[in-house]
């Protein structure tokens, strides 16, 4: 009996829940159970729909991988030649739409440029050149010049020591000229004939005695010794004879 009790006690919240909502609302019930088989039947579609779109998607995956598995890659055309070709200036490669030239840089190797960049260096290149022509040529004109001026100052110096030297060979010759005029101009007096012995040889034309006093014979002078004139000074009047030192003692 109470075995049985016990059951039904544990049964009773399940079937109770069960009564009570279906006695409470038979239709609410149906409507739960109809939505939920409802519910049940859109995860079915929506799962079917998924695996259908996943192995569609799978089935399509090899076509689209065949269909993007192209041929050989073709081969792309160069558009510049290889440095290495550049061995001679101012040869030509066309690459369209580009040229391309030979030209040596500013560093003096040999490269390919695009024809406005080799343009480009080659212009500066002639610039620099005809730039440096015009430096060297007026560097030249200067030197040129200057050797001239200094070539003319030496020979104006030059001109001005001949000068110099020939005026001094004048001068020096008028010297000599004038000396000798002057030397003309001395009358040369004749050699004294020697006196003869006890006379003195400063006088001539008479002898003077050799004595400590001469003077003129007839004069105011006292002797001791005296001489007739007149007499010729031929050397140092020491007895002062010739008073007025014309030449001529006791006139």
């Amino acid at each position: 009996m109470n075995t049985f009790f016990r059951r039904n006690e544990a049964r009773k919240p399940v079937n109770s829940g069960v009564d009570k909502g279906f006695r409470t609302s038979p239709r609410s019930w149906i409507t739960q159970k109809r939505a939920g088989c409802a519910a049940a039947a859109v995860v079915l579609v929506v799962s079917a729909t998924a695996c259908g779109g996943q192995s569609a998607a799978s089935s399509t995956t090899p076509l689209a991988s065949e269909s993007a598995s192209p041929s050989a890659t073709p081969t792309l055309k160069p558009t510049a030649p290889a440095s290495s070709g550049c061995v001679t200036e101012n040869a030509t490669e066309k690459y369209a739409p580009k040229v391309f030239i030979c030209t040596k840089s500013d560093a003096g190797k040999l490269l390919w440029m695009e024809q406005s960049e080799s343009k480009r260096v080659t212009d500066a290149r002639a610039a620099a050149e005809a730039a440096a022509k015009v430096a060297a040529d007026k560097a030249a004109q200067e030197a040129a010049a200057k050797a001239a001026q200094e070539q003319a100052a030496a020979e104006t110096a030059r001109q001005q020591a001949a000068a110099a030297e020939t005026a001094r060979q004048q001068q020096a010759a008028a010297a000599a000229a004038a000396a000798a005029a002057a030397k003309a101009q001395v009358p040369v007096q004749p050699a004294a004939p020697a006196a003869p012995s006890g006379c003195d040889p400063n006088y001539a034309g008479g002898c003077v005695p050799v004595a400590s006093d001469v003077d003129c014979a007839g004069g105011s002078g006292n002797g001791p010794a005296y001489v007739r004139g007149p007499v010729t000074v031929v050397g140092s009047d020491i007895y002062g004879l010739d008073n007025d030192r014309d030449g001529v003692g006791c006139e």
